[in-house]
């Protein structure tokens, strides 16, 4: 898996080992694989992350499997995060604990039912991204609640496009936050969230704020009991 190579690589083995740079970094992780799809979350094929992201001349962005996943402590605080400037979609932006794709190069990533395969990366992303061991994020601890459809054409020639399932898990978990996807984490509780969005100093990803707008209050009130807002038969568009 490229996450688990891309580790690999930017570790100190000898002191004769250039850690790889961010940018770098950044630059590979373009190669993997997404799942395109159509408007009804069909495989179409594969593209990379890159072909994914831009905007073409006539506006337009190809569609392609996501996930967000919310990710709250024990006393129901939300893990917020800063993505890191070296990102080339939505650098320094404020978002959920984690965004990312499942990869159609990885088979256990494609396997559609029960969202497995989303589950399955969301494990590998938390532990990429954020650091969180394997055994505390497990494909099974995630609870998927729906999916939404969104596009937005970021600055011109990085945007996105995605059928974008939603994943909440309430653990606690161990953080390690890898400075190349992430500058900042912080909990915010749900009785802060409205300050603490209105006093950050960078923006936020158009994901995060369409789910911000349109949901995330309500389902964040109703941890306790999400099942009853599950939706796996219709996608949702804002």
């Amino acid at each position: 898996m490229l996450g688990q190579i891309l580790l690999v690589a930017n570790r100190r083995f000898s002191s004769k080992v250039v850690p790889m740079s961010a940018a770098k970094l950044q630059e590979l992780a373009m190669k993997e694989t997404c799942i395109l799809v159509n408007d009804r979350d069909e495989s179409v094929g594969k593209a990379s992350k890159r072909d994914c992201h831009l905007v073409d001349a006539a506006g337009n962005i190809r569609l392609h499997r996501a996930f967000s996943v919310f990710l709250f402590n024990s006393a129901g605080d939300m893990l917020l995060q800063r993505r890191s400037i070296d990102k080339i979609t939505f650098p320094d932006c404020y978002t959920n604990a984690c965004c990312s794709h499942p990869l159609y190069d990885i088979e256990g990533e494609r396997e559609e039912m029960n969202a497995l395969g989303i589950r399955r990366a969301a494990q590998r992303r938390l532990n990429y991204e954020l650091g969180i061991p394997l055994a505390q994020a497990r494909p099974e601890n995630f609870h998927y609640l729906t999916r939404i459809h969104y596009a937005d054409r970021g600055d011109g020639t990085w945007g996105e496009h995605e059928i974008d399932y939603i994943l909440f898990l309430q653990k606690d978990v161990d953080l390690k936050p890898n400075d190349s996807e992430v500058s900042e984490v912080r909990y915010v509780s749900r009785k802060q969230l409205d300050t603490t969005m209105t006093t950050l100093n960078a923006p936020l990803t158009p994901w995060f704020r369409l789910i911000l707008q349109h949901r995330l209050r309500l389902w964040w009130d109703n941890l306790h009991q999400l099942k009853k807002y599950e939706n796996h038969v219709e996608i949702e568009r804002f």
